[in-house]
């Protein structure tokens, strides 16, 4: 008769463990929130009732593993999940208990794959308290049971039709120009009674009218303005939310040193929400089980005009959009462009001009003569003074013919753009040297401490360095902003200045004077010029000759 043995490994994995090491899995999506039953304190109160009764030998709670305000559609999305997956692989934990499958997933398919490969491969047991039971160690057949492929399925639909309810709903609130957004944009704020209305953030607001200020008015460019908003120590708006209480996180922000960058300045001068427009479905989650964010087309946004108090004007944001859509390049290490940069294009070929510099002379020259070909177009060489001269002319004729400009006039508040700068740069001022009182009170405080044994030598001297390293930086922020606070002093004894709002005796060009009635400039063979109006011109498009 043949004798049959059982293998000793048979027979060792058919004994349960010494001891149960035990994770507690327990997560409330935010489509659960408003359900008493399914509260992330009702779930640990059932499992530590229940868990005694499925344990004959010793056990231990090894961890509890939460995932607050996460959907169970997928793993990726689920960080506690993810760890409690961890932690099997490593041998952490040998037993994982939930309240039920809806629980753990909301995914079918993620579901078969757990319950019937990676629970067998690492020989681990699952239990799920409620229906349909289960305990792999007890009964391993019942994962392939239609029961639990049959709930599996349901709990998927459920959160299938969820998800379609919740993007229904907030369709309809993008339509009526309700923000849904977690966090209002940089310059605004939810208001207290209404978190689907924004309100003006003054602190945020004012540095926004002033990126719009040195685009539009000063000419300078987008990383000239992220440098000086540094230099002024002035926190970006990731670390501005999170210095206001907010937990705001994004995917990149492990990489966010909390300083102002060319892309953040372009978002803003970019963003309509400051004219007082809602501007909302830019983005959208490719389904509910694939919860990466893409763009949408601009067609699909959800555009709705004057919903909230604006920050900028509609003038200076419509001359920012016109600035953005030229070449605005600075040169190397400057911070403001050139004042035509943009404007000017061969009245031959059309491609843009190319300023270059000789003997301290600047001048222009076609760029297709200058990098393609000798042979393609000609020079049209002019020099950028004689540029600037004619254009100037030009516009000062075109103001001649503006009738009731001195009605136009009246309506400037003349120094309103030089008390704002003003006073934005003697409250950042202020708020930097409380900052710095601050710190030397904190440095005096280190050396009480050390001489009271409290803490040690090392520690006194590395926390002495990272404040006088600290120190160091808020005086270089409060001398950049003492000087700017003296530019805006003097700025604002001059009212003249802002009359160039209005042209009237205008003297000399800048480029948000170029952005409200220049379109673009042709430069002709032999110096010759046609100017192209942004309005109706009274002497139609001027043609000026070389000088």
């Amino acid at each position: 008769m043949t004798r049959i043995r059982r293998r000793k490994e048979a027979n060792d994995q058919a004994s349960p463990p010494r001891v149960w090491k035990v994770g507690k899995y327990i997560r409330l999506s935010r489509d659960d929130g408003n359900s008493e039953s399914e509260s992330i304190g009702n779930q640990r109160k059932i499992l530590d009732q229940q868990i005694p009764g499925y344990f004959h030998g010793d056990y231990e709670i090894v961890r509890e593993y939460i995932d607050d305000g996460r959907t169970g559609t997928s793993d990726d999305t689920r960080p506690e999940f993810l760890q409690l997956v961890e932690d099997v692989k490593k041998g952490k934990i040998n037993c994982i208990i939930t309240k039920n499958l809806s629980r753990a997933f909301r995914n079918s398919a993620n579901q078969g794959k757990f319950l019937e490969e990676f629970i067998p491969l690492y020989n681990t047991r699952f239990i799920s308290l409620y229906e349909p039971c289960i305990d792999t160690f007890l009964n391993p057949e019942v994962v392939h049971s239609l029961e639990v492929s049959i709930t599996g399925f349901m709990n998927e639909q459920y959160a299938y039709k969820t998800s379609v309810d919740v993007r229904r709903t907030l369709d309809t609130k993008r339509k009526k120009g309700e923000f849904i957004g977690a966090f209002a944009p940089y310059g605004y704020q939810k208001k207290p009674e209404d978190k689907n209305s924004l309100m003006i953030d003054e602190e945020a607001a004012s540095v926004v009218r002033e990126i719009f200020r040195w685009y539009v008015e000063e000419g300078m460019s987008k990383n000239g303005i992220a440098r000086r908003l540094n230099e002024l120590g002035a926190s970006n708006p990731t670390l501005y939310k999170r210095r206001h209480g907010l937990l705001y996180c994004n995917p990149q922000g492990f990489q966010n040193d909390g300083l102002w960058s060319e892309k953040t300045v372009s978002n803003i001068l970019l963003n309509e929400v400051y004219i007082g427009n809602m501007v909302q479905g830019k983005q959208k989650v490719i389904s509910y089980k694939i919860h990466d964010r893409v763009m949408t087309d601009e067609q699909d946004w959800y555009i709705v005009e004057n919903t909230h108090e604006a920050v900028v004007d509609k003038e200076t944001f419509q001359k920012a959009q016109f600035l953005h859509q030229r070449d605005t390049r600075a040169a190397p290490a400057q911070k403001t462009v050139h004042l035509f940069s943009g404007f000017l294009r061969c009245a031959d070929c059309g491609k843009g001009m190319t300023r270059k510099t000789a003997k301290g002379i600047a001048y222009y020259c076609c760029s297709t003569y200058s990098r393609k070909s000798k042979t393609a177009c000609t020079r049209h060489s002019i020099r950028e003074d004689a540029v600037e001269r004619a254009v100037l002319l030009a516009i000062q004729r075109q103001i001649s013919l503006i009738p009731n400009l001195t009605e136009m006039i009246e309506e400037i508040q003349a120094d309103a753009t030089a008390n704002t700068q003003f006073n934005q740069a003697e409250r950042l001022l202020a708020a930097r040297k409380k900052n710095l009182e601050k710190l030397k009170a904190a440095a005096d405080n280190l050396y009480i401490d050390w001489r009271a044994g409290e803490i040690s030598a090392d520690a006194y001297r590395r926390l002495k360095e990272k404040c006088e390293a600290q120190e160091r930086r808020l005086r270089e922020t409060v001398a950049h902003l003492e000087k700017e606070k003296l530019e805006a002093a003097a700025h604002k004894k001059e009212p003249s200045s802002t009359a160039f709002l209005r042209l009237k005796n205008i003297s000399c060009l800048e480029r948000g004077i170029l952005a409200e009635l220049v379109n673009f400039v042709e430069v002709h063979e032999g110096g010759g010029l046609t100017i192209h109006f942004t309005f109706a011109d009274p002497m139609k498009n001027s043609c000026l000759e070389g000088p």
